[in-house]
């Protein structure tokens, strides 16, 4: 307890005689391993005395440890030093498993809304005429305004925890998803609820944070890539959403606006922030602004952008490009675009599991140098069977498994109060670098009849994003980096 002798609160917990101090071992205060923050990453004090209990604050944080009778089956009269860790510190509890699949499911549900329309854009045309370019914003507009939406829900994270935000959001959700069903008939209604549908993209930046901080550090990158599998509500939008919508025109969002009620409060019940968070306590702002002012802000933009930006640029253009180039059918095309997604899908938490036992960045470097060579046979145009097939599938999987790595680093390089923010900054980076490299596309295939400078192009990049994770990120979160 604060303000007390620590050999007078030794003599009487055990009954006995103060114990002798001890020096710490060398590594202790590394217990939770490199770029270990946030609660569990504090351990015995200089001293030896004492350690800080994690998830705890106050004059309660610090208890004598080096007096505590050692429980692990020690003899009569030996006691445990603040060096012997418990045995099963550096095990999630299960707490962490059950907000880590409640998350899960919450992310796959938000996402499944947030690419709702695009699923259908081809049939509002129908009824709409639209043009290409009307078609592309109204796809458009709901990925952007929920990229761009992780910035602030990010912050807010930090500061309300996820128990508020999750289930929050999600009820939110779903009056956009209803609003659908009258404003099918107008464009400038779908443009608008589709501009409050964005809302549905932000909950990454809600279930990084609380993954996070229920994890220790060695399991982190596993845990943040099976929540990052949510993203896989994407590909069950393009499968689900239109076989419901010709069974009856108002089925999908009907459906999916009871899935989100009946998720928000499962999740008001089953959440849980971690005990003893650290909860920043100046304003939202000036949040934003330090996360910003972090040279590894955007580095991991840049690499995310890279990542999971090459992810949703396949996502909206594979299509067209295997019917273009390929000259496949609609369906056949958006069955291996489909294919594509489910890769990335599946490659993303293994990302994460390479990342807890390779330092992330090496991950990250080696992915995308995959990327990067396969860019450039892909640039040869070679046959689709088996040659292209190959090349695609390696490269979603070279993508999916960048997406996992990099946060996992962003897990390690970033301190815990500030998790949300910088998830947030990165977030959004990586969903809106997924819009550039289509315009690109569809800009070189119409100047020359061709898409082979837009792998090329994709090839530099992801050969940049490769020198740059293992020159500069490889030290980052060890003892000593900058």
């Amino acid at each position: 307890m604060a303000g007390h002798d620590d050999t007078g609160a030794a003599a009487g917990a055990g009954g006995g005689p103060p114990a002798r101090e001890r020096p710490t071992p060398a590594g202790a205060l590394a217990a939770d391993g490199p770029g270990a923050t946030g609660p569990d990453a504090t351990g015995p004090d200089a001293t030896g005395r004492g350690a800080t209990v994690p998830g705890t604050t106050g004059p309660d944080a610090t208890r004598p440890e080096a007096t505590r009778p050692d429980t692990a089956g020690a003899g009569p009269g030996r006691e445990a030093t603040a060096a012997e860790p418990a045995p099963d510190e550096d095990r999630p509890p299960a707490a962490a498993r059950l907000n880590l699949a409640v998350a899960t499911v919450g992310f796959t549900l938000t996402f499944w809304a947030w690419a709702l329309i695009a699923p259908l854009a081809s049939t509002f045309d129908e009824r709409l005429h639209l043009s290409s370019f009307a078609q592309s914003v109204l796809v458009a507009v709901p990925v952007l305004v929920g990229s761009l939406g992780r910035v602030p829900v990010g912050a807010l994270t930090d500061r309300f925890g996820a128990r508020l935000l999750f289930p929050l959001v999600s009820a939110l959700t779903i009056i956009p998803v209803l609003l659908l069903v009258p404003a099918k008939g107008s464009y400038g209604a779908l443009l608008a609820v589709g501009f409050v549908l964005g809302l549905g993209g932000t909950t990454f930046a809600i279930g990084v944070p609380l993954v996070n901080s229920w994890f220790p550090p060695r399991h982190r990158g596993a845990a943040l890539g099976v929540f990052g599998m949510g993203m896989g509500g994407v590909a069950l939008s393009g499968y689900f959403t239109p076989r419901m919508y010709r069974h009856s025109e108002n089925l999908p969002f009907l459906v999916l606006a009871a899935a989100l009620a009946g998720y928000a409060v499962l999740a008001a019940l089953l959440l849980r922030d971690r005990p003893g968070r650290p909860v920043p306590t100046t304003p939202l702002t000036a949040r934003l602004a330090a996360a910003g002012r972090l040279r590894v802000t955007w580095e991991l933009s840049a690499l995310y952008a890279i990542g999971f930006g090459g992810i949703v640029a396949f996502g909206v253009y594979l299509p067209t490009y295997l019917r273009t180039w390929y000259g496949l059918s609609p369906t056949d095309a958006g069955t291996k675009a489909a294919g594509f997604a489910l890769v990335t899908v599946v490659f993303r938490p293994i990302g994460g599991w390479l990342a807890d036992r390779v330092h992330p960045a090496v991950v990250t470097a080696w992915a995308l140098g995959a990327v990067a060579l396969l860019a450039v046979l892909q640039a040869f145009d070679p046959a689709l069977t088996p040659t292209a097939t190959v090349c695609l599938l390696l490269m979603a999987a070279g993508l999916g498994t960048t997406s996992g790595a990099v946060f996992a680093l962003v897990s390690r390089v970033t301190p815990q109060p500030q998790v949300g923010s910088v998830t947030g900054i990165v977030g959004a980076m990586g969903g809106l670098g997924g819009f550039v490299p289509p315009l690109v596309m569809g800009a070189v295939y119409s100047a020359k009849s061709s898409y082979s400078i837009g792998f090329m192009l994709l090839s530099s990049l992801a050969l940049a994003g490769c020198v740059y994770a293992y020159g500069r990120m490889r030290g980052a979160g060890s003892p000593g980096s900058p």
